[in-house]
Formats: C-alpha cells, structure tokens, sequence
C-alpha cells in the first residue's frame, strides 16, 4: 500500500508539473546554457572535456550539473523541452528520497509502523506538490540546487543508515558514515556549492531525531568528524565575512552588514510563501528587493531579526518534546547558512528554499496521521491538502509556460525590479507593440535615469518607431557614463545596436553616436576599473572603425583591447572580424600581437574549475591550433589578393 501511494504520488505530482513542459528559457539560462555551444558542438571527447571544465559559477564549477546538462542539448540554441522534462524527472527522484528519508527518521522516533509510513508520504507529497518549487523546477538552470538536493539526500540516507549498524557492525557502520558524508558532501558540491552544507545538515538531524542512549565512543567520535568539526569550519568561513561588515562591494549596492540585516526578513518572507501557498509570487525578478540601511530602516529589519533568533531557539528548546517540529525549523535555517547570511549574493531568490525546506511539510504531516480520529477521515484530510497543493501548482505551472503573461504579473508584483520592467518591455517588443514598450519603460527611466536595464531597453525599442529623440540619445549617453551596474549588458547591447545601425534598423542613429555611447561607457569609472568590460568596448570601438572602412584605426582599437586583457578568444574574434571585412593582414598583425603579449595574460590560481579549464585547452593545443587555421586562412586571402592586384 505504501508504495502503491508513492507511485499515486509521483504521478500526481508529474500531472501538476505538466503544463510547465511547454515553457521556455529566462533570465540566468541564457548565460549559463550557452557554453553548450560555446566552442562548437559537444559531439567528441575533445569539446566533451573543454564544456565540462567552462565552468565558471563557485570554485567548483559545478561539473556534475553541466555534464547533466548533456542529457539534453549538445550544442546552443536549443529546445527548453528536454530540459524541463529531465528538470521534472529529477523532482521526482527528490521526492523518492525525502519520502525514503522521512521514514527513516520516522522510525528513529516511533518505530516501523503504518502511521510513519503515511506521516512520511504526506510529508514528502507536501513538499513535492508545494507550488513555491516551481520557482526552481521550471527555471532550467536551477538544476543544479535541484541537484544538490540528490546528491545530499542519500548522504543523510547513509548517515542514518551507518549510525543505526555501527553498534551491531562497527566497520560497516563506520563505512556507511564515511562514505554518506564524505562522497555526499563531494558530489553536491561539484553541483552547487551548498553541497557543503550537507554534515551541518546531519548534525541538525542527528541532535534532534536521533537518539543517544548507549552511544558508543566510536559513533561520538564520527559524529565530531565528520559533522561538527567540518560545520564549525564553515560557520567560521561565513562569519569571517563579518570584518568587511562596513565595507563598499564593487558589484553591490549595499554592504556586507546590510545584507546581513537584510536576510532576516527575506527569511521570514520565504517562510510566509511555505505557510501560504499561492498561485503567484515574486518570481525571478527580485532586484529592487528593499535592503535596510541599518538597524532601524526599515522599521522591520529589527523585529525580523529578533524573530528569526526566536524560532532558531525554538528549535534548539524543541529538541525533546517536539523533535520533528525541532528538526525542521533547525534544517530550514542550517540550509540558508550560505546563501542568506554574509557570502555578498543577490538578496532574494525563491528557488534557494528548495533544499532547506525539505522537512518544513513533516510536522504537519505527522500530526495528521497520529490525529485520534477514523482513519477516513486522516485520509480525507491528507488527500485535500495534496490535492490543493497539487491545483495550486498546477495554476503556477501554467502560468510558467506562458512567459508574455508572467511577465506582466511579475511586473505587477515587482515594480521596482528594472528587470521585470525590461521583460515585460522585451515581449511588448517581440509581439511588435514598440510603443507600449517606451510606455513601460519611459517613467521607470525618468526615475532611474541611469539604470542601463531601462535606457537601453528603452532606445531599443525607440529604433522600432521613430528613432530615439535627440534628448533620449543624450539621456543614454549619461547613463552609459555613470550606471553602477549593467556592464556586461551596456558592451552587449552595443555590440547588437551596431550592428542595426549597419543594417539601417534604427532611425536617428548613425555610427557616430555608437561611438558616443561607447566612449561614454569608458569614461564610467567602474567600468572603466574593470580589465576585461575595458577590452569589451575597445573592441566595439574596432568595429566601428571596420564599419567605417578604417582598417588602420581598427586594428589600433583591437590592440587596445587585448592589451588591456589579452584573452585568446578575443584575438581570435577580431583578427578573424579583420580578415572577413578585407583586412587579412590587419588580422596576422592582430594575431602577431596577440603573441607578443599573451605571456603577460592573467593566468588563473588556485585549485579550481578555470585553472583546470586553462589546462585541457593547453593540453588539447586548441588555440595553437586555431591561430594556425586563422593564420592560413589570412594568407590565403593575402594572396588572393596579390593574384588579384597582378591582374
């Protein structure tokens, strides 16, 4: 029977998750996926082994999600489908493991019996039908947290596993212990770098579900070993974050203390959306999340902390009368511990509660299956709350799959977020209503006049109508020289609206007022103080001498460029740009350049994903030998041309 209703389970929740198969990519997809394609097709051991290594989010990497990636597309653009579909799949297998792991922490309490069984398929079905997850299910790249979850749900499998044989075969315990922590913590973290979490997350589960009558010295000596010894490091490293606690981030807004304020109430908020199921959230677009200042602005920012402390005491005071309640408070906090606390990442994203709200269902779940009523009515009530859930998801799921109208919604919910302003204005754009876009954007703008999402976006689609006014083309310049974010976007975009005005797609600009704005993105001070965002425009500016038919000038900007980051990709990029505009001997002059200077290129330290990256494309030879097929190329074209001017 228990079994039968997993299955029962699963399939309701793959029928929930259904209509969200025919959504698409967004947001951080796109500049994550598209290493798939970004050394050509992964169609032999060569491109397997340099997409594997291109890595760059954690020290890590995260292999373990790209090689998961493969499943799915070998090379970019590709279909969203299968990826939502192994996205689903792999929830599925998540909610197996909570399921297996529920019971075993249901037996540790109360022993093999029929109610732990259903206490712990209730639970695992009130997580896995919880609409909140779509936030992380249906947006592709987070896979790996999703992964993460699967590799650290074993570990705490074979953790307690280990800890329940260790008295009647210590080496076989001691094995299962080892092996659960150790490769679990490995395996999750080559996923996503809150695998680390996983010992502090045994040690939560160990202090409050497990019991230790008769312990032996053995299993204390694992316990410190392997749990706390490796949690008290990590707390270390995150609370070492503290001594830059009034410190400017060069990449934020706000501090280190700020953000610190901050979390407390972004927790509190995620908890509202796990109490409170609802159909529509804030989504992905969480940028103009409001951070406090201090301790006292906003007015919320100190009771939310002081709330938080209670219920981590709550937790710690719950340990004996209410273990479940006590392990799930204590493993929701334990799970924020890097993502919500000091490490400098965006405030607010809903998809990081995957993981630690894995137990948040258990409580409940237990209190219905040991409720003193006719097990019809225990029924009833479970198969109304998974049935809610699941109808709830089902909604959130569909509007998933329908981006133009959840991106208005989001919009609605955020309107402070610039992102979801621009998204919503990207598919006004798309559906060909450019006016209704400058309408989105045009207040926002005037508000923030140097915020690149919004001005941007905004000339964008001004090149649809008329053209930008000459006081809009100003406005840009201006925020081009003094946004404090958005400079990956600002060489992007130039790049794209270059080549517009080549192809005559946007009235009332010309070359020379690209340039304008690109000289205005130099002048930026931050980006200005950046290596590789100065090598990004210098080589702007390259093309925009090529547009203009200046070799000379061009070949100047694309040795700015490289001197002020000597990157293989870019000299390959430009000297191939100079040769297919006629100028192959302006492309081995780039290329000569390129190795005058490329023993001065910034090799990466440490032990990490980019330095071993550096290593297979060394060990391969593949920029010698792409110089070699550009340098053939450009002499035979150097040629052609010489047979060309004989004639």
């Amino acid at each position: 029977m228990t079994w039968l209703g997993l299955g029962a389970l699963l399939l309701l929740a793959w029928f929930a998750y259904h209509p969200g198969l025919a959504g698409g990519f967004l947001f951080d997809d796109f500049v994550n996926l598209d290493k798939l394609g970004a050394s050509g097709r992964v169609d032999d051991w060569a491109a397997f082994w340099r997409y594997l290594t291109s890595g760059s989010a954690d020290p890590t990497g995260r292999p373990l999600a790209m090689l998961s990636f493969l499943l799915d597309a070998n090379d970019w653009p590709a279909d969203p489908r299968p990826f939502l579909r192994t996205n689903v799949l792999l929830h599925l297998a998540n909610t197996a493991l909570l399921f297996a792991l529920l019971r075993q922490l249901g037996k540790q309490l109360d022993g093999a019996s029929r109610r732990n069984d259903a206490a712990a398929l209730l639970g695992a079905g009130l997580w896995a039908l919880h609409p909140l997850f779509v936030s992380t299910t249906l947006y592709i790249v987070q896979r790996e947290a999703m992964l993460a979850a699967t590799c650290i749900l074993p570990g705490l499998l074979a953790w307690g596993h280990g800890r329940a044989l260790l008295a009647r075969s210590p080496r076989a315990g001691t094995a299962w212990m080892l092996c659960g922590i150790g490769f679990g913590t490995l395996l999750a973290m080559l996923c996503k770098a809150n695998g680390a979490l996983l010992p502090l997350l045994a040690w939560v589960l160990d202090a409050t579900v497990y019991r230790r009558d008769g312990e032996t010295p053995l299993a204390k000596r694992l316990r410190f070993a392997l749990l706390v010894l490796p949690s008290l490091l990590l707390s270390a490293y995150v609370l070492s974050k503290l001594a830059h606690w009034s410190q400017p981030l060069q990449s934020r807004p706000w501090t280190i203390g700020q953000r610190v304020l901050t979390e407390p109430g972004v927790l509190l908020d995620y908890l509202r959306l796990l109490l409170v199921p609802r159909v529509l959230s804030n989504g992905v677009y969480n940028d103009g999340y409001a951070w406090s200042r201090d301790w006292l602005h906003p007015a919320s920012t100190l009771p939310a902390l002081l709330a938080v402390l209670a219920l981590v005491v709550a937790g710690f005071a719950l340990r004996r009368r209410a273990p479940a309640l006590a392990a799930a408070l204590l493993f929701f906090f334990a799970g924020h511990l890097l993502e919500s606390t000091t490490i400098p990442l965006e405030l607010y994203f809903e998809h990081r509660n995957y993981l630690p709200a894995l137990l948040l269902g258990w409580p409940l779940a237990r209190a219905v299956a040991r409720w003193r009523v006719e097990p019809p009515v225990r029924w009833l009530i479970a198969a109304v709350l998974l049935a809610l859930l699941g109808g709830t998801t089902w909604m959130r799921a569909s509007l998933w799959a329908d981006q133009p109208r959840m991106a208005g919604l989001w919009l609605a919910l955020n309107p402070g977020s610039s992102r979801a302003i621009a998204t919503q204005a990207l598919f006004d754009l798309h559906a060909g209503k450019p006016a209704l876009a400058m309408t989105v954007l045009s207040e926002p703008w005037r508000q923030r006049p140097h915020d690149l999402q919004l001005a941007l976006n905004y000339i964008s689609a001004s090149c649809e109508l008329r053209g930008p006014a000459p006081a809009k083309v100003d406005a840009a310049t201006e925020a081009l020289r003094n946004a404090s974010e958005g400079d990956q976007l600002a060489y992007r975009w130039l790049g794209d609206v270059l080549d517009l005005v080549q192809s005559g797609g946007c009235k009332g600009v010309d070359v020379a007022t690209v340039e304008r704005w690109t000289r205005a993105a130099l002048a930026n001070p931050r980006m200005a103080a950046m290596p590789g965002r100065r090598q990004d425009l210098h080589a702007v500016l390259g093309r925009i001498a090529l547009a203009r038919g200046d070799a000379a000038t061009a070949l100047r900007e694309f040795r700015t460029a490289l001197d002020a980051w000597p990157a293989p990709d870019a000299a390959a990029q430009e000297s191939a740009l100079l040769a297919s505009s006629g100028h192959p001997a302006e492309g081995l002059a780039l290329l000569d350049h390129y190795d005058a200077i490329a023993p001065l290129r910034k090799q990466a330290t440490g032990w990490n994903m980019p330095r071993l990256h550096q290593w297979v494309l060394e060990r391969q030879g593949y920029w010698s030998n792409e110089f070699a097929e550009l340098r053939r190329k450009m002499r035979e074209d150097l040629a052609s041309q010489a047979a060309g001017s004989t004639h």
